[in-house]
């Protein structure tokens, strides 16, 4: 080897390239996408369930939930708690959305029934009350204002994924989540003629709402569990990809859901290249180029979106 010519230059390839790339770039492309997916599907779901344009992952509370869990796990620190890949923050952050979900549930539940409108608003009472507890504990605590910073950066969003083990925890149970949606878009588009109308065409609206409640759920928690709060995702792919293909949920679910990996991918991407050495949490960059990207496609609808 080293008697071929210019076998004393460096390779353009070097293992430590390698390290990078297999160690550190591909589980964060993989994770951005998973979350991206995740966060979609969750949202398709959940706009079909409450039939409200505005409805998004974290419109039943979630949010607050793990804002809330993230800040309890801030205090936590100290002990080095991991699980699956996972540290205490984001751990705690699934934990705080998904158990806030449920607590909502439980609430909008009326005699057998699940009010759609008692969602809403038991969602948003509740998920007030945990960012009011989350602004509390920062006040109170002297350890969580020295890291408020660390919690905020989770908060704001950021697929920053340490390894292959997070992604080996999260992406299987990405997965089962976005077919178990695709197997409720059916009864979905059902729900679109009213429950009456569902009732009468063979379907159990109150299972229904069940699985689609738990099953945007645990996407969102997953998600949250990998990038902490990514805005916009959830509300803007779903919309933009209805604008183009139509109200079919079984057509939108999986378009919405590879639109929505595709766009984490190149938002992660300019959130961390746009601005170096700064990186933008994605969260922030997400809001800001979809809200514009999001009223352009309304206007171009010119009122003829559907629902």
């Amino acid at each position: 080897w080293n008697a071929l010519p210019f076998a004393d230059v460096d390779p353009w390839w070097r293992p430590t390239d390698s390290q990078i790339l297999i160690g550190i770039r591909l589980p964060r492309v993989i994770g951005a996408a998973a979350v991206g997916v995740a966060l979609s599907t969750a949202g398709v779901l959940f706009q079909g369930l409450l039939r409200n344009p505005l409805a998004d992952p974290f419109v039943i509370g979630s949010s607050g939930g793990a804002a809330l869990g993230a800040a309890a796990g801030s205090l936590l620190l100290s002990l080095n708690i991991a699980f699956l890949g996972f540290g205490i923050v984001p751990l705690l952050g699934f934990v705080g959305s998904f158990v806030t979900v449920w607590i909502v549930y439980i609430l909008s539940r009326h005699h057998g029934r699940t009010s759609i409108s008692g969602l809403i608003l038991a969602g948003f009472a509740l998920g007030s009350v945990a960012g009011a507890l989350n602004a509390l504990l920062v006040i109170l605590s002297d350890q969580l204002q020295i890291r408020f910073m660390q919690t905020i950066s989770w908060i704001l969003g950021g697929v920053s994924v340490n390894g292959w083990a997070p992604i080996a925890s999260v992406v299987p149970l990405v997965v089962v989540g976005v077919v178990a949606g695709f197997l409720l878009t059916v009864r979905l588009d059902a729900l679109a003629l009213g429950e009456r109308g569902a009732t009468r065409v063979g379907i159990d609206v109150e299972r229904t709402k069940l699985a689609v409640i738990a099953t945007a759920s645990l996407l969102t928690a997953l998600a949250v569990s990998l990038s902490g709060l990514v805005a916009f995702v959830g509300l803007l792919v779903p919309h933009a990809v209805r604008l183009i293909i139509g109200p079919n949920n079984r057509l939108l679910l999986p378009a919405a859901a590879l639109a929505g990996g595709s766009f984490l991918i190149m938002a992660d991407l300019l959130a961390r290249t746009l601005l170096a050495p700064i990186e933008v949490p994605v969260g922030i960059f997400t809001a800001i180029v979809g809200s514009p990207v999001f009223v352009l496609l309304l206007r171009r609808a010119r009122g003829s979106y559907d629902f």
